[in-house]
């Protein structure tokens, strides 16, 4: 089975100094969904720009639906669609007027172009609004009017660049319900996002590049079971407390502690014996938390262990590469 995106060593720079892409490989296969994670600048934004033909690696190949980004790269863009971190809607147009202007500028005839404008309408939830500016949409319904924007001509593949950042948690939930009828009606996805959450319940892979390289990939399931431990969340009262508390367990620790202002991450690699000696050496110390929980690994205790600290919610690297 010819794979939906595959990347062969991908290469890409900018100046003499800035590698934004260093050999990047990775293959989606057909009806799936890829996550595309890492840092700022690590390379994302740039791999979905050579994979969508806006910009041409300096070496290494690429092929979306088996043609060849370089060489074919009309062909490519026939073929996909691409709904980016920020709506691409003309805010003066109604809903109904984008979704039917991209139809026609993809040469349906005028028919067609509004019939498929009001079936995406209706299947995104905007039907009400159709008739509507869409300067006047909310955050959430100018990105599904744009994912719909995408959609116009059924392509195969869709490319989602940070699909639901700034999002509320209701919109984000709605893009995502989006983001599972798409690939159980058979399209494949590439989706970059920094809300580990998202690739985890939406991608069957993952890959994470960091300056411009994959550091790793697999499962949501195989990478977090690469850490092999279990966590224990200790809040304090302040920033103060849990920084006394952290250094309680520096040196001696099987892992080492995790601190974020007043939340303390302690690994934990014995079970319940081990939570009785961390909550014993707190006690000692004087320091008793406000709440404790323990928890599986989660892809953001990934993300931290491969990168060194956790996911952001913004990309530099879009400054780059425009």
């Amino acid at each position: 089975m010819t794979a939906a995106i595959e990347a062969i060593e991908l290469v890409k720079t900018f100046g003499r100094d800035v590698r934004a892409l260093d050999g990047v490989s990775f293959s989606v296969p057909q009806g799936t969904v890829l996550g595309l994670l890492g840092p700022n600048g690590a390379g994302k934004t740039t791999t979905v720009r050579v994979l969508t033909t806006t910009l041409v690696p300096d070496s290494g190949r690429a092929t979306v639906n088996g043609l060849d980004v370089v060489r074919n790269p009309d062909g490519v863009r026939a073929s996909i669609g691409l709904a980016g971190q920020y709506a691409a809607v003309d805010e003066n147009l109604t809903g109904r007027e984008n979704l039917r202007m991209i139809g026609q500028l993809f040469q349906l005839s005028r028919r067609d172009a509004t019939r498929i404008a009001d079936d995406l309408l209706e299947r995104f939830r905007l039907t009400e609004a159709a008739n509507r500016p869409s300067k006047t949409y909310s955050g959430g319904m100018r990105r599904r009017l744009d994912i719909a924007a995408a959609l116009i001509v059924k392509p195969p593949v869709l490319f989602l660049d940070e699909p639901t950042t700034g999002l509320d948690p209701n919109s984000r939930s709605a893009v995502w319900e989006i983001v599972v009828d798409l690939v159980a009606e058979g399209t494949s996805v590439l989706l970059t996002t920094q809300y580990l959450e998202e690739a985890d319940r939406l991608a069957d892979d993952i890959v994470v590049v960091d300056r411009g390289t994959v550091i790793a990939s697999g499962t949501p399931a195989a990478l977090k079971s690469r850490l092999g431990e279990t966590m224990l969340d200790l809040t304090f009262v302040d920033a103060e407390h849990a920084a006394r508390a952290r250094d309680l367990f520096i040196g001696d620790w099987p892992s080492p502690p995790i601190l974020e202002h007043h939340l303390l991450e302690l690994p934990v690699e014995a079970g319940p014996q081990q939570v009785m000696v961390a909550l014993r050496r707190l006690d000692e110390a004087g320091l008793s938390p406000v709440t404790m929980a323990l928890r599986e690994p989660s892809l953001d205790d990934v993300f931290l262990d491969l990168t060194g600290h956790r996911a952001e919610t913004a990309d530099e690297e879009q400054e780059m590469v425009r």
